[in-house]
């Protein structure tokens, strides 16, 4: 297409986004050891292949400029002001909150997209899922010329007939967790209020803040990869992982309790989590890479040899999902220990076209490198592959075993 410019925003609040990038902020902001602290965001596209990227580069640069605007509400502040884990000093925070245009450096790769966020960490961590959206956004309108929608309905309605079709789930239930790769916001509120009116029984509410203020859902989230990430630039690094499992048990006190475990890999997840105090204190774990069956049996076993209940706690699974590996995911582990899942682009981006595989990751904290290793080597992100390799001998993972991610 010649015209790249859209002829709406994208972004029209602040809500506009997964609500554990808020959760995260908040930790961040009481947080002592990120007073002072610079960080550096890179995006990366898994599937750039045959696709020209760059075509979008103005517009999104436009909006961005645009997103850099926006102020939070008074309406949404109060909003978050009846959280109760959410702290007046922190709505003060966000009363006066804005992100700059400074922080963005965006231009052209050859065919492909060079984007990155570089500055405060309370500045410039929020960006994350506002430019995810944007860009599979713009993709869908400018590199597939929309959708349509009558097969997109089509699709979302055998998902809902498949979910009907199950004689027993009363113990399954999903979450939407698709902001970040949607292909419209539009369609986003469509899955949304269609999934809160015909399954209202297992549907459980939404990762994205301002529909779950406009529709009336539960806002839901704890913490992501960046939280781990940042804590190797602040601690010991060997002690990277129980200072950030520590650090959200001082600002939450057991709330928000659902940790992140693939940082650097569940075996070592494990080693850091088998005390009791951490097993007591959350409330379950989140997968995000690796196998799903393998990982949750990983689980189940390490409540079992805390002498925990398994059935006391919640396995949720993130990655990568549709609705048959939901079945077949919850038929394996129920009765055995309760199941939640978030869906992100099976759900949001199943319209018909090839949806982009896009993340934007922290790479450093301060100008050294970070990293994440995961349960699945294609899923690591770092810019130094000798610092990666120090990461995993210090987390017991065989440094030949982990890559940078092309």
């Amino acid at each position: 297409m010649t015209n790249t410019k859209v002829d709406r925003w994208l972004i029209e609040s602040l809500l506009d986004i997964d609500f554990y990038k808020i959760t995260m902020l908040q930790a961040f902001y009481h947080a002592s050891e990120f007073r002072v602290v610079n960080v550096q965001w890179k995006f990366a596209c898994r599937n750039k292949e045959k696709l020209n990227l760059s075509v979008l580069i103005p517009e999104i640069q436009r909006q961005l400029d645009h997103l850099c605007s926006l102020s939070f509400t008074e309406d949404e502040l109060d909003y978050l002001s009846e959280l109760s884990y959410i702290k007046p000093d922190f709505i003060e925070f966000l009363r006066i909150f804005k992100l700059n245009t400074k922080f963005i450096q965006l231009q052209s790769d050859g065919e492909n997209i060079s984007l990155r966020f570089d500055g405060p960490l309370l500045h410039v961590s929020l960006f994350e899922i506002y430019a995810l959206s944007i860009i599979s956004e713009l993709h869908t309108i400018l590199n597939c010329d929309g959708f349509d929608l009558s097969e997109a309905r089509d699709k979302l309605t055998s998902k809902i007939d498949l979910l009907k079709a199950q004689k027993q789930l009363n113990d399954f239930n999903f979450m939407d967790f698709g902001t970040r790769r949607r292909a419209s916001k539009a369609w986003q509120q469509e899955v949304l209020t269609t999934l809160k009116n015909q399954l209202p029984e297992v549907f459980t509410g939404t990762s994205n803040v301002h529909f779950a203020r406009i529709l009336d859902l539960p806002a839901l989230g704890t913490m992501a990869h960046e939280w781990f990430q940042s804590w190797q630039a602040v601690t010991r690094l060997a002690e990277a992982q129980k200072a950030a499992l520590e650090g959200w048990v001082r600002e939450y006190r057991g709330r928000l309790g659902i940790a992140l475990t693939d940082c650097y890999s569940m075996d070592s997840f494990i080693r850091d989590f088998s005390d009791p105090y951490f097993g007591k204190l959350y409330d379950g774990l989140r997968h995000d890479s690796g196998c799903p069956i393998e990982w949750g049996e990983k689980a189940i076993t390490l409540y079992q040899d805390m002498e925990i209940d398994p059935m006391s706690k919640t396995l949720v699974f993130s990655d990568g999902l549709d609705f048959p590996s939901m079945l077949e995911i919850w038929a394996h582990f129920k009765g055995r220990i309760k199941t939640s899942f978030g869906i992100g682009t099976n759900l949001m981006n199943d319209v018909g076209n090839t949806p982009l595989n896009i993340v934007i990751k922290m790479v450093t904290v301060n100008g050294k490198p970070v990293a994440k290793i995961s349960d699945e080597p294609g899923k690591s992100m770092c810019e130094d592959l000798g610092y990666l390799q120090y990461l995993a001998s210090q987390y017991g993972i065989d440094p030949a075993t982990v890559q940078i991610s092309k």
